[in-house]
Order: structure tokens, then C-alpha cells, then sequence
């Protein structure tokens, strides 16, 4: 094995001066004023943030956090230039199923935490060990401690391209894959990058987008699930399109103040768990533990990854055109707050299950953990 290969073990241990410069920052934030109504119709509400900023400040405890991070065997190795940081839990069952999960943004290796032990230990869980996974967690490229990029292209097939070279350098010729936003962009990726490695996808949150805009007799067609579907895209295309806007044209710019304010960090962040998590009127820390939704914010702040993130997440994509079918089995769990739709992801997938939810929000693994590992077991357990 050359130097390159090497897996190296890794420990998270933040220096006591970046937590006292977080808290200094805190203590020290230049707030605006409420604007008219202080409601999320103008984004984050300051009477709202101000609250959650305080309690990072005075209540959350992040050693708590590192030391739940580091009970989990964690590594390093660097694959095409650039260091990836990833989470690798073995299952006790010797005949466990390889399997990796990819995050997406504004996530992290955090939004896994309570599947990890229902997954690779079932038997301990209630379940079937029958079930059991090897989980493999990596960080996306320039994201926490896989942060930040060292050069530009790190598109969806480079992204599954690495992760194909990280399963084999663990010994896995042959593994599942799973994952939801940016990570349900790369797991159907890596079936088109390694056919005959994967065992199948399972992804939250598919993301083949319906034609816009769409003739009406297109729209006429679908069921009344799947127009409301379509009507959500379009509201989003209308009202959310901005921070991708951002994102994808000046992520250095906006960086500046994402890495320098905790403040701006968490606003930006709690945006869209607000608006992203299940119900939507429901203030996003009463769906996620405010402790998980601060941790996740912490692997962006400690890192100083933000604007890394940013770049990676939207600026280097491919777009959002049709993808070639792999031809890999794929299964799709659609949670309320989702719009797929199964007509549109069959052109690009080979779909073989779907299933179709009331409840939970883009966040699956945080939102609704057994659900969503649930859903993972009958899918897979097809294909073992």
C-alpha cells in the first residue's frame, strides 16, 4: 500500500481557544433589528435566532458532541488530491452488507448518528441481524473535516468515482449505497460510475426534477399527489431558488461571512431546516434536537468550511439534466416534505421499490431515523 492508500485513524479534538473564540464571537455579534413582524416570511426570525444563539453559547456542550462523534471508529485517507474524512462501523455480523451513506448540504456525517447502530446491529435494535450493514460515512469533499477542496471539478461523478476507491480500499469489492439531497445526486451516481460494484441505491429525496415549465396536458396526466409535487417545485423554483443562486455563482463571497459569524453561519443553516424539515410550521428545533442542529452547525464553524461547502455542493454540479439509467436496482422513499415523482425518476433509474410517506422532512436520518431505516432493510434485504 503506498502513502497515497494509507487509511489513516482519525480522533476529533477541537482546541479549547476555538471553542473560547466561538464563544467570544457569540458573546460579541452585532444583531439587526427585528424586521416588521420578526416572522419567517423574511427569513430567520431575530427573537428566534437569538434564543437558539444563546443556548449554543451557554447551554450546548460540545465536548458532550465530540465524545459521541469519537465513540465511532473514524479515518482519513486522501483519494485524488484531496483528504476525506469518513465514519467506518463494522457490523458484528460477519455477513453484513457494505453500505454507504452520503450526507448533503447544509448536512454532515451528524445526520447519521441515530441510524448507525439500527443498522449495523439490528439484532440490538429489535431487528433481524439478517439486516445487519457494514456503514461506511464519508464527508463530502470540502466539507468538515473533509474540508476544504483542494481544487476545482468536484462534480457528482468525481465525488462517486472517490467513494468507489474508498470502499475498495476497505476491502468492499461489492457494497450498497445510500443517500438524500447532494447524496441522492451521488449514490444513483456511482451505479453509473460502477455498475458492477454496486448491490443497489437506495435514496430519500430523489432528484430528477418534472419538465418546467410543464404543457398542461403533461399536468393533466398526474395524479393529484403528484401535481401538488410539481406546484412545490415550482414555489421553490420561485421563492427558495436564492441561496443556490448565491451559492452556485459567489461562494467566496458569501463565505466571508459564513466563516467569520456564527451568527451568519446559523442563520443560514437554520433557514433551510426550517423550511425543509416536516411540518414546515413547526419551529425546526422542536422536529431535530437543537443539540444535533447545533453539532451539525459546528462541523461547518470548527472546520471553516462553509464557503468550501458551498462551492462543492452547487457551484461544480453537472445540472440538472437527464442522467443515463444505470441499470442498478433502485429503491425511493418519498417523505412528505419531497416531490419526486415516480414517472420522472424512472427515466433515469431503475426503479424497483418505492414508497411513499405522510410524514418527515428532507432530513430523513434526522427526522424520522426508523422510518427511514426501516425502508433501507426491506429494500436491500431483496437483494441479498
Amino acid at each position: 500500500m503506498t502513502i497515497n492508500e494509507e487509511i489513516r485513524p482519525f480522533r476529533i479534538d477541537v482546541p479549547q481557544t476555538a471553542l473560547d473564540e466561538l464563544a467570544a464571537k457569540l458573546d460579541s455579534a452585532r444583531w439587526p433589528a427585528p424586521l416588521p413582524g420578526d416572522d419567517w416570511a423574511t427569513g430567520v426570525p431575530t427573537t428566534w435566532l437569538r434564543k437558539l444563539a444563546e443556548y449554543w453559547r451557554s447551554g450546548y456542550d460540545w465536548r458532550a458532541a465530540e465524545r459521541e462523534l469519537n465513540a465511532f471508529p473514524q479515518f482519513t485517507t486522501t483519494i485524488d488530491g484531496q483528504n476525506i474524512h469518513f465514519l467506518h462501523v463494522r457490523s458484528p455480523e460477519p455477513d453484513a452488507m457494505p453500505l454507504i451513506l452520503t450526507h448533503g448540504w447544509p448536512g454532515s456525517i451528524v445526520e447519521f448518528l441515530d441510524v448507525i447502530g439500527p443498522l449495523t446491529d439490528p439484532a440490538a435494535h429489535g431487528g433481524d441481524p439478517a439486516d445487519a450493514f457494514h456503514v461506511v460515512i464519508p464527508a463530502l469533499p470540502g466539507f468538515g473535516f473533509s474540508g476544504p477542496v483542494t481544487d476545482a471539478g468536484w462534480t457528482l461523478n468525481r465525488i462517486a468515482r472517490a467513494w468507489v476507491e474508498l470502499m475498495g480500499r476497505l476491502g468492499y469489492e461489492r457494497f450498497a449505497a445510500q443517500g438524500g439531497d447532494i447524496g441522492a445526486g451521488v449514490s444513483p451516481e456511482l451505479g453509473r460510475v460502477a455498475p458492477d460494484r454496486l448491490i443497489g441505491v437506495h435514496v430519500n429525496g430523489a432528484t430528477a426534477l418534472p419538465p418546467l415549465p410543464m404543457p398542461d396536458e403533461e399536468r393533466a396526466s398526474l395524479t393529484g399527489v403528484e401535481r401538488d409535487r410539481v406546484a412545490r417545485v415550482e414555489a421553490f423554483m420561485q421563492e427558495e431558488f436564492g441561496y443556490i443562486a448565491i451559492q452556485s455563482t459567489r461562494p467566496q463571497t458569501v463565505g466571508y461571512g459564513l466563516v467569520d459569524s456564527p451568527v451568519a453561519l446559523l442563520a443560514w443553516m437554520t433557514d433551510k431546516f426550517r423550511e425543509w424539515t416536516h411540518p414546515r410550521h413547526v419551529l425546526p428545533d422542536e422536529i431535530v434536537d437543537r443539540d444535533r442542529l447545533l453539532t451539525n452547525v459546528m462541523l461547518y464553524w470548527l472546520t471553516g468550511t462553509a464557503a468550501s461547502a458551498a462551492y462543492v455542493g452547487y457551484a461544480q454540479e453537472e445540472g440538472w439534466g437527464q442522467k443515463t439509467n444505470s441499470g442498478v436496482p433502485t429503491g425511493v422513499i418519498v417523505f412528505a416534505h419531497d416531490v419526486a415523482i415516480r414517472r420522472y425518476v424512472e427515466r433515469e433509474a431503475t426503479i424497483v421499490h418505492w414508497t411513499d410517506v405522510d410524514r418527515g422532512g428532507h432530513f430523513a436520518a434526522l427526522e424520522e431515523p426508523e422510518l427511514l431505516v426501516a425502508d433501507v432493510r426491506e429494500f436491500f434485504a431483496t437483494l441479498r
